[in-house]
């Protein structure tokens, strides 16, 4: 089932005096417990596609559609409510707060997200999260104790612990060696097709497609 599409999506930046058109009019949809790649080199744009489909700045022109809504006419505050429950992110560095441990890190997400959670049912969720990425035994860890697997390992497990209908993932596996980068794929595929989420994965790395189940390819702006 489609949960969220891009339509005739366009962005300009002023390079100066000069208006450069960085995203051309792009369309991709995506489908519930399915990965989508973007994938293209450097300056095609695929970063830029992902931050504004993630919400994360305006679209110069173009409909993104989720579950049928259009989040470009919506307001901050909406689409700051929408980023927070409905999306999920992962991005090349973990971003872990490093005063907060494992499972405090996955606490505030769910505080974040406003979820109706007692505080059992919350920590039932931490437990369930931390065994399905192995890291259980690590529950009460900080940010420097931990490899940089174990923490994209953490950050994937706050990315989905909130039940978002969206995952995007910004290189996640960019900064890890390439045993470490196959282990997070798993994971990331493991969760996509278990909670139905419909995730959109930015790469450069060939190798990590053979994880996904769409391959999308951007240049100068344009999908091809």
């Amino acid at each position: 089932m489609t949960v969220f599409t891009i339509k005739d999506v366009r962005k300009s930046f002023m390079n100066g005096e000069v208006e450069e058109e960085v995203l051309k009019g792009v369309n991709l949809s995506l489908q519930e417990g399915e990965i989508t790649a973007l994938v293209g080199a450097s300056g095609s744009g695929k970063s830029t596609l992902l931050t504004i489909a993630a919400g994360l700045q305006p679209a110069s022109a173009g409909q993104i559609l989720f579950e049928g809504e259009d989040i470009v006419t919506l307001n901050q505050e909406q689409i700051r409510n929408i980023r927070a429950n409905a999306f999920g992110f992962v991005f090349q560095s973990s971003h872990l707060v490093p005063f907060l441990s494992v499972e405090e890190q996955l606490l505030l997400m769910l505080d974040v997200a406003e979820t109706k959670l007692n505080k059992q049912e919350k920590q039932n969720e931490i437990e369930k999260i931390l065994k399905t990425v192995e890291l259980e035994h690590r529950k009460d860890v900080y940010p420097a104790s931990l490899s940089g697997g174990e923490k994209q390992r953490v950050a994937i497990a706050r990315a989905i612990i909130h039940q978002p209908r969206i995952l995007f993932a910004d290189e996640p596996t960019a900064n890890l060696d390439s045993k470490r980068s196959e282990d997070v794929m798993k994971l990331i595929r493991t969760l996509t097709k278990t909670r139905g989420v419909a995730t959109l994965i930015v790469t450069h790395d060939e190798e990590m497609l053979a994880y996904v189940d769409h391959v999308i390819h951007i240049k100068d702006g344009l999908i091809s």
